[in-house]
Parts: structure tokens; sequence; C-alpha cells
């Protein structure tokens, strides 16, 4: 058996955010008569999630990046320290 390929994820950030303020806009307007208004307040509050959790997810990511930015700057680099006119840093006589 093969596994199905993954459902896309939805929309991208920028599209949830362009489709909630045409919403927006529209409730505002007064375009929107009372038979919609329901759907679309629960279109825009679902939108709103999938939006702070692409924040959320985003800022995990930035995060995880730079403490590993940070963690490989504090490793010391392979002969760094050493002085050349010392091999080995010993010194002789």
């Amino acid at each position: 058996m093969t596994k199905s390929k993954r459902p896309e994820a939805g929309p991208s950030y920028g599209e949830a955010a362009e489709r909630l303020e045409a919403i927006l806009l529209r409730i505002e307007d007064g375009e929107v008569d009372i038979d919609e208004l329901s759907g679309l307040v629960q279109e825009a509050a679902g939108l709103v999630i999938l939006c702070r959790e692409k924040i959320r997810s985003a800022e995990m990511q930035v995060r995880t990046i730079t403490e590993q930015l940070e963690r490989d700057a504090e490793e010391p680099i392979e002969g760094e320290g050493l002085d050349p006119a010392e091999p080995g840093g010993e010194r002789t006589g």
C-alpha cells in the first residue's frame, strides 16, 4: 500500500491575510446581507487562527535557527587559539 500525498496545508499567510482583509472590507462597507454574515465571520475566524499558527511556526523556526547559529559561534574553530610559532602549543627551549 502506498502513502497518499499530503494534503495541501491551506492558503499561505499572504493569501489568508488578503482574504481576511477582503472579508472585513465587505462587512465594513455593508455589502454583506445578514444571511451571509455568519458564514463570513466564521471564515474570518478560521483565517485568523491560521495566520496565528503560521506566525507561531515561523517564530519557532527563527528561534531554532538563531539558537543553532549562536551555538555554532561559541564552538572553537579547529586550530583556533594555537600560536603558529609553537607547533602543538608546546614551547621548546
